[in-house]
């Protein structure tokens, strides 16, 4: 017990650190890429970091607050507006299907890992319902903590070059600028909404459970803001954490294997989010900056992240991830059906 609570406060220590490091440096997105940084490098040296188990996944409870308290009168409106582009996301996830199952079969990879690791939905979800079809759990993480990361980081410097999307806008306003009895209301939220999903079995509760309480609540006028800045950058920082401590115990074999896998997935991956956003944007049916987070393929934390920080339409962003990441599992039990049936047929390519 003493042993994982040391690894847990050198993580943190480790974490502020980086944090410190872009600060002073004044690079961008500090409180994000500065303990996702840190930690990888850290994780990859060696070091024993240890997760923050349940503070990281309450963390994300305030994204999910976040998305919530966005979702207006005026955005509940323009959701028919969005069902063409939504329309699109399963275009989207078989392109990546067609493309990523068998690049991951060339590299080697059962028909069950190669499935698994080519589908654009959440990094556990991914990893638990392919671990259950029998593919190879340590693959399946590694590949696709390397595609969240990746995503991460390139993603914001692209919005920055190609949209001009700002990365050092107010991500909300000071806890002192709110009323209190509006943050408790959003803690309770989160809380509720967190516990509430949980126990009913909704996948992706730390987000969505939150999420859909404080829509009520904003759609019933209770609440009028998002959490403080404070919370958002507290948010980054364990999403931060979590990105890097993925990495623990990784070996050389497993970076020439793995990770070198995902990072060539991700340029494929990337093909594919700028063709459908040049789609979308051609088609008048989103803005480039929406467009793009719309169809970026990384966590739905880590995208609502980078859209609350460049000041995106998270009503939008939001929907199209949800549809995405629901489709994915929903054919989850089908894809691990054939490709087990794939898998029965014969070995993997060499």
């Amino acid at each position: 017990m003493q042993n994982q609570l040391f690894r847990g406060i050198a993580t943190v220590a480790i974490a502020l650190a980086g944090t410190a490091a872009f600060l002073l440096l004044a690079l961008p997105l500090p409180f994000l890429f500065g303990p996702m940084l840190a930690c990888l490098i850290a994780a990859l040296a060696g070091v024993r970091l240890r997760g923050l188990g349940q503070v990281s996944v309450g963390a994300r409870t305030i994204l999910g607050v976040a998305v919530g308290a966005s979702i207006t009168p005026e955005v509940v409106a323009r959701i028919p507006q969005m069902m063409l582009s939504v329309a699109l996301i399963p275009v989207y996830i078989a392109l990546i299907a067609l493309i990523g199952v068998p690049y991951f079969r060339r590299m080697g990879f059962d028909p069950v890992t190669s499935y698994y690791a080519a589908m654009p939905g959440g990094l556990q979800d991914m990893v638990i319902f392919g671990t259950e079809a029998g593919g190879d759990p340590r693959a399946l993480s590694l590949i696709h903590a390397t595609r969240v990361a990746m995503i991460v980081t390139v993603a914001p410097i692209l919005l920055s070059l190609a949209y001009g999307a700002p990365l050092t806008g107010a991500v909300g306003a000071p806890a002192a600028d709110l009323p209190p009895a509006e943050m408790a209301i959003m803690a309770a939220a989160a809380l509720i909404g967190w516990k509430g999903a949980e126990r009913i079995g909704l996948f992706g509760a730390t987000i969505l459970g939150p999420m859909i309480v404080t829509t009520v609540l904003a759609l019933t006028d209770i609440i009028h803001s998002r959490p403080p800045a404070e919370a958002i950058l507290a948010a980054q920082f364990f999403i931060g954490i979590g990105i890097g401590v993925n990495y623990v115990g990784v070996t050389l074999r497993e970076l020439r294997r793995f990770v070198a896998s995902g990072l060539i997935f991700v340029l494929i991956l990337a093909v594919i989010t700028g063709l459908m956003t040049e789609v979308v944007t051609l088609f008048g049916l989103a803005q480039g900056i929406e467009g793009f987070l719309a169809f970026a393929p990384g966590g739905q934390a880590e995208m609502t992240v980078l859209a609350i920080i460049v000041g995106a339409d998270l009503g939008f962003v939001v929907v199209h991830h949800l549809t995405r990441i629901v489709l994915v599992i929903l054919g989850a039990p089908l894809g691990a059906r054939l490709a087990v049936r794939a898998r029965r047929k014969g070995p993997p390519p060499r």
